[in-house]
């Protein structure tokens, strides 16, 4: 731990380091896992863990990734909120941001799947395998990638990736975004940044 005080960001501080972890990811192509990072002040970690940093790193923020996310035996998909609730992180750690893979759906298809579910709501790992089948079975179903980043000081972003066609893998990547894009997982996340370490 450190009694430094945190750099201050710029404006442009988050937007550059959610870019960068969804670069990351997709450098590992379509059909990865759910993947948690910790932002930290790559000054800071210039000062005590300089094996860490290029030395010709401009960016205020750098990447940790943290360990792959547990999965649920039962639906094999990752147990997110369960790691999300009980994930906490040192002082040092000014940011935390977390990408996963979705299917986007046309309100209509939504509303239809949200009917089909309704017996299924008092198992959640069996809604959410069903929802997800389901939701990949329609022909207007598309895959995304969506990222969510939060600080400690209050900024938030999420952006979405759409999956390119079949023929335009090698294109450039394309990021949306929406003011209530992830409303629930944003909150989550910074509900991290408050949790207390347990050795504190």
């Amino acid at each position: 731990m450190t009694d430094s005080q945190p750099p201050i960001l710029s404006p442009d501080a988050l937007g550059s380091a959610i870019r960068e972890v969804i670069e990351f990811v997709d450098a590992a192509g379509w059909g990865q896992p759910p993947q948690l990072f910790a932002l930290v002040p790559t000054s800071l970690l210039a000062d005590t863990q300089p094996e860490w940093v290029d030395e010709h790193d401009t960016s205020e923020l750098t990447l940790i990734e943290q360990e792959p996310l547990p999965v649920s035996p039962e639906s094999g998909m990752a147990e997110l909120e369960h790691v999300l609730a009980t994930t906490s992180w040192p002082s040092e750690v000014e940011g935390c941001a977390l990408v996963q893979e979705i299917i986007v759906l046309p309100p209509e298809a939504e509303n239809d799947l949200d009917d089909a579910l309704g017996p299924l709501l008092a198992d959640p790992d069996a809604a959410d395998h069903v929802a997800r089948s389901a939701a990949e079975a329609l022909p207007e179903s598309r895959t995304a990638r969506l990222a969510a980043a939060v600080l400690r000081d209050g900024r938030t972003l999420s952006l979405l990736q759409l999956a390119p066609d079949d023929d335009d893998f090698d294109g450039p990547i394309e990021l949306l975004q929406h003011p209530d894009l992830a409303p629930n997982l944003v909150a989550a996340l910074a509900a991290t940044l408050e949790n207390v370490p347990f050795d504190d």
